[in-house]
């Protein structure tokens, strides 16, 4: 890439190939945060690209996201990364996860012909993103949001399990909004409060802290706590649940506060987690969820 091209939001990560098994039964879906993350923010009108790794068996997913609109950078590497998730019991922040082939780490020069007003690193394992990618973006002077899943995440003898972060502070103090969901954050600060949690997260560096858990997502900013509740008919696609949240928050937050993006997230998320795979449903239902369940502005409650 010898020119520099700007969007208004770029995703970093891996394509996943999912076999998700549940009490529902077992299959197979295409998962990666900048796949879920590409569908909810192209359809909210935004310039977006998205830069990736995977194997040339699973390019439909590339082809997909561009006939959406979406720039894809990709790297073809030997393997794609491919996980099992496992939902033992209908709780569905309970799962297993393995990991049976990793598409290999990017490196900064994978971002340096990509400009963007925020760029979203949405990694599955730790190495995927290394922190020289990180401080590369940085320079871009661009809003950084980070999913600590990609860090937390190891890879020991095939499972995937949540291990210490030695790096932490060295990566939060680049990032400017930080996801997690509530098994993480508990796991990061110790506390099974999420609102202290958040608060603790917040004070290594990030601005704006969102915690996702079975219920809806909290928002830690401004030294206020915003909560918005999800509502989807259905629960069938809790994959790409945190992803599809931080893109909606992300590309609303361009142009909203808080309080606002907050709510935008939960209702996209509401609507994705009612099927499989990415979001894909229109703005006209996400405004008809909004109406319906989120305004007036009582169902979102704003505490100090």
């Amino acid at each position: 890439m010898n020119s520099i091209l700007d969007y208004d939001i770029a995703f970093i990560g891996h394509y996943t190939k999912d076999t998700i098994i549940s009490p529902a039964g077992k299959r197979v879906v295409d998962g990666g945060a900048f796949n879920y993350g590409s569908h909810v923010a192209i359809r909210m009108g935004l310039k977006v690209a998205a830069i990736t790794r995977l194997a040339p068996e699973d390019y439909h997913v590339v082809d997909k996201l561009k006939d959406l609109g979406v720039d894809v950078f990709l790297t073809p590497s030997e393997h794609s990364t491919c996980l099992t998730i496992e939902y033992p019991t209908n709780n569905v922040d309970e799962r297993i996860l393995s990991i049976t082939s990793f598409a290999g780490p990017f490196s900064p020069t994978d971002v340096e012909g990509v400009s963007a007003r925020a760029f979203i690193i949405g990694a599955s394992v730790r190495g995927e993103i290394p922190l020289e990618v990180i401080e590369k973006i940085r320079e871009k002077n661009a809003l950084i949001s980070v999913d600590v899943q990609g860090f937390m995440r190891v890879n020991h003898g095939g499972k995937l399990v949540y291990d210490n972060w030695p790096e932490k502070k060295h990566v939060l103090m680049y990032v400017d909004v930080l996801k997690a969901d509530a098994v993480e954050s508990e796991m990061l600060t110790g506390e099974k409060d999420i609102k202290i949690a958040a608060r603790k997260l917040s004070e290594l560096g990030p601005d704006e802290v969102l915690i996702t858990h079975q219920n809806g997502v909290l928002l830690y900013a401004n030294n206020n706590y915003y909560e918005a509740e999800f509502y989807p008919k259905k629960l069938v696609g809790r994959s790409g649940r945190g992803d599809t949240c931080i893109a909606a928050y992300m590309a609303r937050r361009l142009t909203t506060p808080p309080p606002q993006a907050i709510v935008w997230a939960a209702a996209i998320t509401s609507l994705k987690m009612e099927n499989e795979g990415p979001f894909q449903k229109s703005l006209s239902e996400v405004e008809e969820l909004l109406k319906n369940k989120y305004y007036p502005t009582d169902r979102l409650k704003e505490e100090r």
